[in-house]
């Protein structure tokens, strides 16, 4: 029995060590340099004694595939809190959030008081088509009761491939009787970037997230806002609070997109020889105009890059709050069918070689937010250096920021000094940066 355990076991850590090193041979490597290690095959014994009694004495007779998931998702989760096991659904899901597409309606929801409530439709789906509005309440899909049902649930039965229908009762405000609204599921791209000409003369560019398609979004907002606004264009917004990150490519081509040349991140990992730079390439596609980032604590990882890159480099005057300080490099390794483990490969480091690990970024102007009552102690968030068993950065560690953003923007203290300052109305000494990377 104990032999039979111990090979299930080392089969799942050599599956996982075969997908980071992507040859079957690197795991058989490391246990022959650890065959002198005795404390390490204890522990192996160990979890063959244990898996062995789980087995035969639970109260229940156990999943023998749900206790070994349980063991990886225990080993990685012990790592940090940013490594973890995804099984093959939370794999499809996290590619479908970062592909930017999926067959779906078109419509966001949330959980409120128990019920799926809509927040809005997307534009040019099938939900905004079929007239679906924010604040209408689901009650059934396809006739069966959400009741019970998790927003993810339900979030996953709406999903579905191009092509299908689905009916949704809703109640809306204003009508007794529940509508049923028959939709056919389609291709949704998810736009991780949004922009308008503020006034006449300012571009707004809003980056939610780092998706597939965030490059090409911000590529084409640029053009437009420069077509619209010719002579007068005084400069660009980009606002990136409470943006999660994303993928670590379209970091650095965001960061590019405004930089003619120098380093935008380099990746430090556990051997010096599997570091990385990147650089950008020549051509500024704001053409040397005023750049202002917005950031705040809810702003991480690929917001960070950013925002490091383009401070570093003084192509952009940071304005806000101090962001999260998630400083950390995840590599998803698929696992073939098994779904992929997310594991924390690397540290990023700006330009000037600062970690941005458990410190975050500091703007260069800092802004607070005027937060209603009702919101106050809401807002805050520790940062990076507040969760527990967080790699440590090795210098002072830095915590405590505002996530807060006004639903209107006349409220917006932020964004409200950034167009001022645009403007000339506020004044500070860093801004605009001294470029010394484009012509302005």
């Amino acid at each position: 029995m104990r032999k039979v355990s111990l090979v299930l076991f080392g089969a799942v850590i050599g599956a996982s060590a075969a997908g980071m090193a992507l040859q079957p041979r690197a795991f058989f490597g490391s246990v022959a340099e650890a065959a002198g290690a005795a404390d390490t095959y204890r522990q192996l014994n160990l979890f063959g004694d244990v898996f062995e009694r789980v087995r035969a004495d639970y109260v229940e007779k156990p999943d023998d595939a749900k206790l070994v998931e349980s063991a990886i998702n225990g080993m990685l989760s012990g790592l940090d809190p940013h490594s973890s096991y995804m099984d093959a659904k939370a794999f499809k899901e996290m590619r479908t959030n970062t592909d930017g597409e999926f067959g779906g309606l078109g419509i966001k929801v949330q959980m409120f008081e128990n019920a799926i409530r809509v927040e809005g439709a997307i534009d040019d789906t099938p939900a905004a088509r079929a007239g679906i509005r924010a604040k209408d309440v689901i009650t059934k899909l396809d006739g069966e009761s959400v009741d019970g049902l998790s927003l993810e649930q339900a979030v996953d039965k709406m999903r579905g491939p191009v092509g299908t229908p689905i009916t949704l009762t809703i109640q809306r405000e204003g009508q007794e009787k529940p509508l049923e609204v028959k939709i056919v599921r389609d291709k949704i791209k998810l736009d991780s970037v949004k922009w308008e000409l503020a006034g006449d003369d300012i571009g707004y560019i809003r980056v939610s997230q780092f998706n597939a398609t965030t490059f090409e979004g911000l590529s084409k907002g640029i053009d437009q806002i420069a077509d619209k606004a010719g002579d007068k264009l005084k400069g660009y917004v980009i606002d990136l609070r409470n943006n999660p990150g994303g993928l670590l490519d379209q970091a650095i081509a965001v960061s590019d997109a405004f930089l003619e040349r120098g380093e935008i991140v380099s990746t430090r990992g556990r051997n010096p020889d599997e570091s990385q730079r990147f650089n950008a390439r020549p051509g500024d596609l704001a053409k040397g105009k005023p750049v202002i980032v917005l950031v705040n604590g809810g702003s991480a990882s690929a917001s960070e890059i950013v925002a490091g890159a383009l401070q570093d480099q003084k192509r952009a005057t940071i304005l806000g709050t101090r962001s999260f300080g998630k400083g950390s490099v995840q590599t998803i390794i698929p696992l073939g069918t098994a779904g992929a483990i997310r594991l924390t490969t690397a540290r990023y480091y700006t330009p000037s070689g600062k970690s941005i690990q458990a410190k975050g970024i500091l703007p260069d102007i800092e802004v607070d937010q005027d937060v209603p009552d009702d919101v106050k102690g809401k807002d805050e968030t520790k940062g990076e250096a507040g969760l527990k068993g967080h790699l440590k950065n090795g210098e002072q560690e830095q915590s405590g920021s505002s996530a807060y953003i006004p639903p209107e923007r006349k409220d917006d203290k932020q964004l409200n000094y950034a167009f001022d300052l645009m403007h000339g109305i506020q004044s500070n000494a860093n801004f605009p940066p001294q470029n010394k990377t484009s012509a302005n």
